[in-house]
């Protein structure tokens, strides 16, 4: 299977510097915290936890800071909580943007999500306004230095969606269901590196803009988003020319 990547303009944003890495790991922690204290700390028997520790691994996060997140999760009080929500809206040029957050204080999140939106060009809009245009997919890189023919058919057989080949990657997309059966078919075939390795978003369609100025616009409200405590992830349809 050929053709272009269904999301390759969307969340690139793990580990590109050592500042940017200590804040994704520190929202990695936080997911990992919550998926084990709403569960069981044991990954083996907690699916939401074992996609939360793939994600951290696929963001290289050291393996102590995942199992202090899981050990502060078993000590953890009633006190201690987080509430899931998730704001919709709309970026410049009508690019539909999906914010979800972890949040002990869903005024404070409100507000500064609100805040984002409109000083950057943006409008918050209601619930469901714009998540009917995703759908959760996991998504798995990994360099084309494997064999392309053996990769598809091994991702293929263990429910893989689709296999992208891109310059010098191969992308596989799956049902968020299937996603650790892929990966772990992957690792038993050899597969060592995995440049992309999570549970996420991507658009059912995207939305393509050209004008540069617009897109710096986008850039910096999807920024200004991530840069939030509270905020996990940041998804848009995006589309660059």
């Amino acid at each position: 299977m050929s053709g272009h990547s269904k999301w390759a303009t969307i969340h690139r944003k793990k580990g590109e510097l050592d500042a940017a890495r200590g804040k994704v790991f520190q929202k990695l922690a936080k997911e990992i915290y919550v998926a084990a204290k709403s569960g069981s700390p044991d990954p083996d028997s907690n699916a939401s936890l074992r996609m939360v520790i793939e994600k951290a691994r696929g963001a290289n996060m050291p393996k102590d800071n995942i199992e202090k997140a899981i050990q502060k999760a078993k000590g953890a009080t009633e006190s201690e909580h987080y509430d899931a929500i998730r704001y919709e809206g709309y970026g410049p040029s009508g690019v539909a943007i999906m914010v979800d957050c972890l949040t002990d204080n869903k005024n404070r999140t409100a507000s500064e999500v609100r805040s984002s939106f409109t000083k950057r060009g943006g409008n918050l809009g209601t619930s469901g306004s714009v998540s009917y245009m995703f759908e959760r997919r996991g998504i798995i890189d990994i360099p084309s230095d494997y064999d392309e023919e053996e990769m598809m058919m091994i991702s293929l057989d263990h429910g893989a969606l689709d296999f992208v080949v891109l310059d010098d990657v191969y992308e596989i997309v799956t049902l968020a269901e299937n996603f650790i059966k892929v990966k772990k078919a992957l690792e038993e075939a050899g597969v060592q590196e995995f440049l992309t390795s999570e549970v996420t978003f991507i658009p059912n369609n995207t939305v393509e803009v050209s004008d540069l100025e617009q897109v710096e616009k986008i850039h910096s409200l999807i920024s200004q988003l991530e840069e939030l405590d509270d905020v996990q992830d940041v998804y848009c349809n995006l589309k660059e020319n």
